[in-house]
């Protein structure tokens, strides 16, 4: 019978140790390109919610005012107290102003939001369509408009649909790269915007062109 100084020491043996970390290292290796992705992923996804959400606030707007209503991409942080801002295709912010009807009126600020910060690199590019600034009228639909009274863009109306779709739409993609350009997110996200003002996201724009696929945007 083995007395208590006989037993053999519980606990790991070199050996062991150093198994299990070379285990460990090979799974954190896996995980950590699986991880970069999901981030990413996750950055486009705040990105085209928060843009989808201001294009909806802009159609809602004009329906609830009565009046012709743009949604504009810009560089510029509007408020209340500052709402000037100029247009611009490559905007890091969304701004929705109401549409002077009469000479010398002022536009309304309604409300600005965030795409992305600076260090996200997340990029929002229109696909169809102008986009830089578009216009709803006091029932919600699409519109063309020369003079938005927001500088840098007008709003026109799209004459084409976007990759096969039959209704002429206006199509940002949204998306996010590294500095060397390649596209890390395996899921940039579409925003659709219709005649009829309504703005649908993507949610797999892998599956744009299934027939009746209820996650596609045609």
């Amino acid at each position: 019978m083995l007395s208590t100084r006989d037993k053999p020491a519980a606990g790991f043996t070199l050996i062991e140790l150093l198994v299990a970390m070379v285990i460990f290292g090979i799974l954190v290796a896996l995980t950590v390109p699986s991880m970069q992705v999901w981030i990413a992923n996750t950055r486009v996804r705040a990105v085209a919610d928060s843009m989808q959400n201001g294009l909806r606030l802009a159609q809602a707007e004009a329906v609830r005012r009565s009046r012709q209503v743009v949604f504009a991409i810009t560089n510029d942080s509007p408020t209340d107290t500052s709402p000037n801002f100029t247009a611009s295709a490559t905007g890091r912010n969304w701004a929705v102003v109401t549409i002077p009807a009469l000479t010398g009126e002022a536009s309304a600020f309604v409300q600005s939001g965030v795409l992305a910060n600076g260090a996200s690199n997340v990029s929002v590019s229109v696909v169809n369509g102008a986009g830089t600034e578009v216009c709803f009228n006091s029932v919600g639909r699409m519109i063309a408009q020369p003079n938005t009274g927001v500088p840098g863009g007008t709003c026109s109306v799209p004459t084409a649909g976007y990759n096969g779709s039959r209704t002429p739409n206006v199509v940002y993609l949204v998306t996010l790269k590294n500095a060397a350009g390649i596209q890390i997110a395996d899921r940039p996200l579409y925003v659709y915007v219709f005649l009829g003002g309504q703005v649908r996201l993507c949610s797999d724009p892998n599956q744009i062109n299934s027939s009746g696929d209820p996650y596609g945007c045609l």
